[in-house]
């Protein structure tokens, strides 16, 4: 044993390989080594260690060498098998073991703990020194603590506790430690991974605490606790191989049940989906039909394109329960007879057919509504052309006396109603075409405005007719009424009947008195008015004709009817157009007055004087 001081760094890797190899000796009950220098030197403990680390023996060596040759021959033994190891060792002889060289044999040592302790760990395609660090920077990523190298990332302690808290928080909490007390943090962190974790203790606090400690006895010492936790992370593997098992089993029979209900409810929609189309009817209306034909094209839009994904997303939990089970080995799941793919096909085919049926059943329904929408508007409007035909027929029959003609056209008005009962048949049948989008009719020629004016035409002329023969039957009996003048008053009064009632408003009657040449205030004409009509809401025909016979009865002589037309030209010889409308005499009298009358000599007017003189001799 040299008694040459040596540098810090061979105590520190002495102490620490040391305790690295008394650590595999302790474990097969061999006495430690208290000295390298001394207890290398026959190579019994070399050889010892190294049986223990390569796990293999070594063969016959001298247990209780006396001799220096016999020393060496161990020591060589010891040798030969490191490099049959393929392990490289540079400067070193027996001879410098024998005589106990302690650099050369630390620097031994520590080929040993390289290719045995560290060489075998492999992080991410890193080997030995990379790989560990790289393991120490990854168990360490969510702490605070940066981790670069095996020397002064660990002089604080901190990187030990941080190991420590990731592998056995029970044992420490970070997150509490007081940064600033490095040697506690030291010292608890070594303590602990000794005495309650098994990592033997290479080092000391002041080997970590110096400012840059020794980067081979620091990876010696993280060496064992990667291989500590190294145990422990297979364990928490295991249990996590086994929770994930359990995971997959689960979340496979929770799949299952998902899937067999979720078949069972597709299925049973597509069922109740093809029962409710077999079950449904049609009222026979078109808006009925569409109706229908609606909610049909509303299940292809969206209710089937939900269930063409529900199918989808059945068989493709299916293929992830196969998928689960096959991953570990598991027995192949079966769905419940009825649940299976085939089944849910069978079911969609179904539906299919089902769905085509209904397409055409619908499609079908609207042409024979449509078809039958035609023939019922035609039948209709045939008859109501038939019943117009037949009463302008008997109108234009009527014939006989005055009564007998008056109580036949009042028949033939009673026949009216059932056929405006007809039309207003025709005008629903006639908005469910245009509903139904209908253009064309085969069955029959009139359409319903056609109908709706020969009706109100034959009303019109019913009406004229019935009002005539009234009225005729009024005149006749006016015995001091000329026949010009009951034509006159009977054109003014059909002129201004424009309800064409055979009765005048209280406006109305005083237009027709105003063009008669009768003007009278607005109080007189109420008092006439009130007069006139006896009561009645209207001036009837009879009202008006007495009424004008009793005013022309010593007004209309021929010198009253000359100053008439007098006072309408104003004065003037002749009388014009413009003067007879501003007089509000009807056009078909004025008409009437330009057939009768001629011209004025100067061809300015009517000659009024003239007609007159000729009308009196």
């Amino acid at each position: 044993m040299s008694s040459q001081v040596q540098p810090a760094w061979v105590a520190t890797q002495n102490k620490a390989f040391l305790r690295w190899t008394n650590s595999h000796l302790g474990s097969c009950g061999i006495q430690p080594v208290e000295n390298f220098e001394r207890d290398f030197s026959d190579g019994v403990k070399l050889i010892q260690l190294l049986e223990i680390i390569g796990n293999e023996s070594l063969g016959r060596y001298a247990t209780k060498p006396k001799l220096r040759v016999q020393k060496a021959e161990n020591v060589n033994v010891a040798l030969e098998y490191i490099k049959r190891q393929g392990i490289q060792l540079h400067n070193i002889g027996a001879e410098d073991i024998v005589d106990g060289n302690i650099k050369l044999i630390l620097g031994m040592l520590w080929t040993l703990i390289l290719n045995f302790s560290i060489s075998e760990i492999n992080a991410e395609g890193y080997t030995a020194k990379e790989g560990l660090l790289l393991w120490c920077q990854r168990m360490t990523a969510m702490y605070d603590v940066d981790i670069k190298d095996f020397s002064s990332s660990w002089n604080d302690g901190l990187a030990f506790c941080a190991l420590l808290d990731r592998h056995r928080p029970d044992l420490i909490d970070f997150d509490a430690l007081d940064k600033s007390k490095v040697r506690e943090n030291i010292e608890m962190a070594l303590r602990l991974a000794s005495e309650e974790v098994g990592i033997p203790q290479l080092v000391d606090v002041e080997d970590v605490m110096v400012s840059k400690p020794d980067e081979r006895s620091i990876m010696t010492y993280v060496a064992h606790w990667f291989h500590a936790f190294s145990a422990l992370d297979k364990i928490e593997t295991a249990g996590r191989r086994v929770e994930k098992f359990v995971e997959v089993l689960s979340s496979s029979i929770e799949l299952q049940h998902s899937y067999e209900k979720r078949m069972k409810d597709f299925q049973s929609l597509i069922k109740r989906q093809i029962r409710d189309w077999c079950t449904a009817t049609f009222d026979g209306t078109y808006g009925d039909a569409t109706k229908q034909n609606t909610e049909f094209l509303k299940y292809k839009t969206m209710l089937k394109r939900k269930w063409i994904a529900e199918k989808t997303e059945i068989t493709t939990m299916l293929g992830n329960i196969k998928t689960k089970l096959a991953t570990y080995g598991l027995k192949e799941y079966i769905p419940p007879e009825g649940l299976s793919l085939a089944d849910a096909e069978t079911s969609w085919k179904s539906l299919l057919t089902a769905e085509s049926r209904r397409s055409k059943t619908i499609n079908e329904s609207i042409r024979d509504i449509k078809e039958n929408l035609r023939k019922r508007f035609a039948d209709t409007a045939n008859e109501i052309a038939s019943k117009l035909d037949e009463i302008a027929l008997a109108v234009s029959q009527v014939d006989g006396e005055l009564e007998d003609q008056l109580s036949e056209i009042k028949g033939i008005r009673q026949t009216l109603q059932p056929v405006e009962t007809m039309l207003e048949t025709l005008k629903k049948l006639e908005a469910s075409l245009q509903e139904a989008k209908v253009e064309e009719n085969d069955y029959t020629v009139y359409s319903y405005d056609e109908l709706e004016y020969e009706l109100r035409l034959a009303r019109e002329t019913l009406s004229k007719k019935l009002s005539f023969v009234e009225n005729q039957i009024v005149a006749r009996s006016m015995t001091n009424l000329t026949p010009i003048q009951l034509e006159e008053f009977e054109s003014v009064f059909r002129y201004f009947d424009k309800r064409q009632q055979n009765c005048l408003e209280e406006l109305e009657f005083t237009a027709a008195l105003a063009s008669l040449g009768l003007v009278y205030t607005e109080d007189e004409m109420h008092e006439v008015f009130d007069d006139v009509r006896e009561g009645e809401p209207y001036v009837s025909f009879e009202h008006f004709i007495t009424y004008m016979v009793d005013v022309t009865e010593d007004q209309n002589t021929a010198a009253e009817v000359l100053q008439s037309f007098m006072d309408i030209s104003e004065g003037k010889p002749y009388v014009t157009e413009f003067d007879l409308r501003n007089s509000l005499i009807p056009d078909s009298m004025i008409k009437q007055l330009e057939q009768i009358m001629n011209e004025d000599e100067s061809g300015q007017g009517l000659d009024y004087v003239k007609f007159m003189k000729n009308m009196c001799n």
